[in-house]
């Protein structure tokens, strides 16, 4: 069940609990160890080191060029197509070898500050590692074999998670905990080329340039649409930073790192469902829309109560994570808890437009909503600080949402308004009001914020029970097929 792949919709439960496995796993232990760093640091020094971070995490998008999505539709078509590997391995590293260089050089000019700068040298390797991860995890997922995944992102989460904890407690500086991602992933690699050699696939070195090419065609859509979906997580803190507001952008990044836990769950569905929908695209509309369908209802089923639930528990939540002094953080959660909520459902379509072999009208949508956050941000930030970044980078989701629906509609004669879906999003809106309903006497109550958390989602699931052993199936996978 768990390590075989016998049937679509074994293959997408199996694949899907891996994914959840390595995602809570990896998610958590990533979120308890920034937890930590940024009590010891507090919000200047974590300010820089989130700054740094968020400067390479946009260049590095450049090494990435969206090979590894390629990759995932290319090679699951066939693994005859798995001999084009060696090839893509020597093309990511010369990227990798080109976007190094322009980091070390640029670095000079976005930050005055030394720290920062030698932040930047240092986190550069350790960014550029971790997008080599996806290579290997876009093969893999070709194969359907996400519990290799799960393994390999769990060892490399505990690696890094013991190295920065021994760090932090030991050694607390902004630079030392740099080092220490970079050292952790390196290993890290290390270990995964080695099981990636021996269990997987044999990796070699060798240079055809008509596959070259063939991959640079292939992935130049989805490249430019990265770098422009790399500027609506990175470009709030870079132009945060740009103003000089080092302790906001603290503050800021602090509430961004439980969006980025709260997002696990669009996460690991999109990429159980992203094989399935490339192979339901080779087969008939029918079953494109019907899958697509079954996505979009999960995705209401879950956005519902996180969003209501995070608005109403922001500042239990922000409180519980870093303590009284990052108070501040708590409005620009709840704005960015919205955003959440329009996330959720742009995965599905976006994910069926890169099926359908739609990259340019999927760049397009990206490049809008960039554009529009990048205006938003120049005309917020400097009145209303973190609170105009996370009312930017909302503004940006509801737009690109728009927009993609409509694509979506136009291409491939779909309609977000049909009874089924209408139905799903009605049991879950009656299903989160009464979970709201039980949040309120709670904290009036005044229970700690886990009980709550706990027994809101014991409601709202009890609830969805209830609706659907009654009849209101809204969710149902008959017609989905085999």
């Amino acid at each position: 069940m768990l390590f075989e792949n016998k049937g679509l919709r074994q293959i997408i439960l199996k694949n899907t609990f891996w994914l959840a496995v390595s995602e809570l796993v990896s998610r958590g232990l990533g979120l308890v160890l920034i937890v930590y760093v940024i009590r010891i640091l507090g919000a200047e020094e974590y300010g820089k080191f989130a700054f740094a971070l968020a400067f390479v995490s946009m260049l590095v998008i450049f090494a990435d060029f969206g090979i590894p999505t390629t990759v995932t539709r290319e090679f699951s078509k066939g693994k005859e197509n798995e001999n084009e590997f060696a090839s893509i391995v020597v093309l990511k590293l010369l990227l990798s070898a080109g976007v190094i260089i322009v980091m070390f050089g640029v670095s000079f000019f976005v930050a005055p500050d030394p720290v920062i700068q030698k932040l930047i040298w240092i986190l550069s390797p350790f960014a550029l590692i971790s997008n080599f991860f996806l290579l290997i995890y876009g093969f893999l997922q070709a194969r359907q074999r996400m519990e290799y995944q799960a393994l390999l992102q769990i060892g490399q989460s505990v690696l890094l998670s013991s190295v920065g904890f021994y760090v932090i407690l030991n050694f607390p500086s902004v630079e030392n905990i740099s080092y220490a991602y970079m050292v952790a992933n390196a290993i890290a690699l290390m270990a995964m080329l080695v099981f990636f050699h021996f269990c997987v696939f044999r990796l070699k070195i060798s240079w055809d340039i008509v596959v070259v090419k063939k991959f640079i065609h292939l992935s130049w859509p989805l490249a430019l649409t990265a770098i422009f979906a790399s500027l609506f997580v990175n470009i709030d803190s870079i132009m945060l930073g740009y103003f000089n507001q080092i302790i906001e952008t603290g503050w800021y990044n602090a509430a961004f790192k439980i969006i980025g836990a709260v997002m696990i769950p669009a996460t690991l569905i999109g990429t159980s469902f992203y094989p399935t929908l490339s192979k339901s695209f080779r087969e008939s509309q029918e079953r494109l829309h019907s899958v697509l369908n079954f996505q979009i209802e999960i995705m209401i089923i879950l956005a519902l109560p996180i969003v209501v639930g995070g608005l109403l528990l922001a500042p239990q939540i922000i409180n519980f994570f870093y303590g009284a002094t990052f108070a501040p953080a708590t409005p620009a959660f709840q704005i960015l808890i919205l955003m959440v909520g329009f996330m959720f459902i742009y995965v599905p379509f976006y994910l069926v437009l890169l099926a359908s072999n739609q990259q340019k009208k999927v760049f397009w949508i990206t490049f809008t909503g960039a554009v529009i956050n990048i205006f938003l941000n120049f005309i917020l930030i400097p009145r209303y600080s973190l609170y105009g970044a996370a009312v930017a980078i909302l503004a940006a989701y509801v737009a690109i949402l728009m927009l993609v629906i409509e694509v979506v509609g136009r291409t491939l004669s779909f309609s977000l308004f049909n009874q089924k879906i209408l139905a799903v999003f009605l049991v879950g809106a009656i299903s989160t009001t009464i979970m709201m309903g039980a949040i309120i006497l709670l904290l009036i109550s005044r229970m700690h914020i886990l009980s709550v958390i706990f027994i809101g989602t014991m409601v709202y699931l009890t609830t969805l029970f209830f609706f659907f052993q009654k009849g209101f199936k809204a969710i149902s996978i008959k017609h989905w097929g085999g």
